[in-house]
């Protein structure tokens, strides 16, 4: 095999060939925020929000995505992910949501971290968009990233 291409002898995007490198522990945490107003946040808080439990709806609602990356994000791996943790936390003025992804394989999980993450946002988005005109997703970024070898 040779070095590793993005793009085939046409010049079109392809998968990356990752058949070359060793399996290894991989972890990715991402973060994001979206800010609401105060009587949306009392809302979520007291679990009065018409649709539902907003925070516990958005994190499984991110488990899932992180899950199902490759089929929205068109040259990702499909990874056999073996752990994802997708928490919501209240703040002054919005919600946080922090999302960390494990898997062993041979190339990493950030965008499985960040998909999670932006779903989990966008999931509270809808569900409060009947009551808070004023939501801003944003500050959704990439955290960490590591690996390392198996023993």
């Amino acid at each position: 095999m040779g070095k590793l291409s993005h793009t085939n002898e046409k010049g079109k995007a392809n998968m990356v060939n990752v058949a070359n490198k060793p399996n290894q522990m991989r972890i990715a945490k991402a973060e994001g925020f979206i800010s609401l107003n105060e009587e949306t946040l009392a809302l979520i808080r007291d679990n009065q929000m018409k649709k539902g439990d907003v925070l516990t709806i958005a994190e499984i609602a991110g488990i899932q995505a992180a899950k199902r990356t490759s089929d929205m994000i068109p040259l990702c791996h499909p990874l056999q992910l073996t752990k994802v943790d997708i928490i919501t936390n209240v703040e002054a003025n919005g919600v946080r949501v922090t999302g960390q992804v494990i898997c062993i394989g041979q190339t990493g999980v950030e965008m499985e971290a960040l998909t999670g993450v932006s779903t989990a946002l966008l999931t509270i988005y809808d569900m409060c968009k009947a009551v808070d005109k004023n939501m801003i997703i944003g500050e959704v970024k990439l955290v960490n990233k590591t690996k390392q070898d198996l023993q």
